[in-house]
């Protein structure tokens, strides 16, 4: 079972051959204007216009805390709207990110993977204005996609 691959770099520029998933983690809110969602809709507008139609739709549409919308922004790269923040202020319950919701994101997202032959690709999802702490991600990160046999590239940003 091969780990995670660290590089620096764009996560929105995945390097790699074939089929690439981009994930990134999104707030049940409805809110999209600050960090790395900026850099991905830079790059595409679809990301940005199908999660607000997708919050939009609420529960009915498949829209809550866990769940994950696939969007294909080129032929080979997809982005994984990946709903695992409660809110976007650290309250009473600590910081807005909710690890067991980004463990059944990333388990659809492995899921999705398989299915299309893809790679993983993110930054250090879950630990900017989420709040999380990278060794508790990094750990379900190789539970649902290194140990489901899901290549993953992780960019650290220059």
């Amino acid at each position: 079972m091969a780990g995670i691959a660290y590089i620096r770099g764009d996560a929105t520029c995945p390097q790699a051959k074939g089929v690439k998933i981009i994930c990134h983690i999104c707030n049940d809110l409805g809110g999209w204007g600050k960090g790395f969602v900026l850099a991905i809709s830079k790059r595409w507008e679809e990301p940005e216009a199908e999660y607000r139609k997708w919050h939009e739709a609420g529960k009915a549409g498949g829209f809550a805390l866990g769940a994950v919308q696939f969007v294909q922004v080129e032929p080979y790269i997809w982005v994984a709207n990946m709903v695992a923040q409660r809110g976007i202020k650290r309250g009473s319950s600590g910081p807005p990110i909710r690890y067991e919701a980004v463990a059944s994101c990333l388990a659809q997202v492995a899921n999705k993977a398989r299915e299309l032959g893809a790679s993983a690709h993110m930054p250090r999802i879950g630990c900017g204005l989420a709040g999380g702490k990278w060794p508790e991600v990094e750990s379900l990160i190789k539970e649902h996609l290194v140990g489901a046999g899901i290549p993953v590239t992780v960019y650290d940003f220059e």
